[in-house]
């Protein structure tokens, strides 16, 4: 039963980074379909609401999959019978995923939140380019949805 849970809740973390990744690279697309005036480093765009809510759609999924993630692989973990112990080599690798799991989350928000600030309405006015920050939010939700299902499919195995 632990196994099948693993898998579905593997494949879930899966679709929604998917979806988070794909969101992201079409809000950075839509994004760079607007008119925009450019002089070297300092370009001055207007805001594109259609790539605001992809970007911002693809930071609340990303955050779904991170809390889905831990809440099924710290489950798995919490629950799992005291006298059956498990090797210290499959608590390390729980640990590096969790770990992994968490940097990907940390730098993916951080490059989605910096797209989505950089094309908000009320920051319609010239400035520094901020090129690729949903590109690269984008690619960490694969990372993450790595990473994820590494520690979920590591926390759920059966011995």
């Amino acid at each position: 039963m632990r196994k099948c849970m693993g898998f579905f809740v593997c494949f879930l973390i899966l679709a929604l980074d998917t979806t988070a990744t794909v969101f992201g690279w079409r809000a950075q697309y839509a994004q760079e379909l607007v008119q925009q005036m450019k002089l070297w480093k300092v370009e001055y765009k207007k805001p594109c609401q259609v790539a605001y809510a992809l970007g911002l759609a693809a930071a609340c999924l990303l955050v779904i999959s991170h809390v889905l993630a831990n809440f099924v692989g710290g489950y798995s973990a919490w629950t799992r019978v005291v006298g059956n112990e498990e090797a210290s080599s499959t608590r390390s690798l729980s640990t590096a995923c969790l770990v992994f799991t968490w940097v990907f989350l940390a730098f993916g928000l951080w490059m989605l939140g910096n797209g989505v600030l950089s094309i908000r309405k009320s920051r319609a006015s010239c400035g520094l380019s901020h090129h690729h920050y949903l590109n690269m939010g984008g690619l960490l939700c694969i990372f993450h949805a790595i990473s994820s299902c590494a520690y979920v499919s590591v926390t759920t195995k059966l011995d």
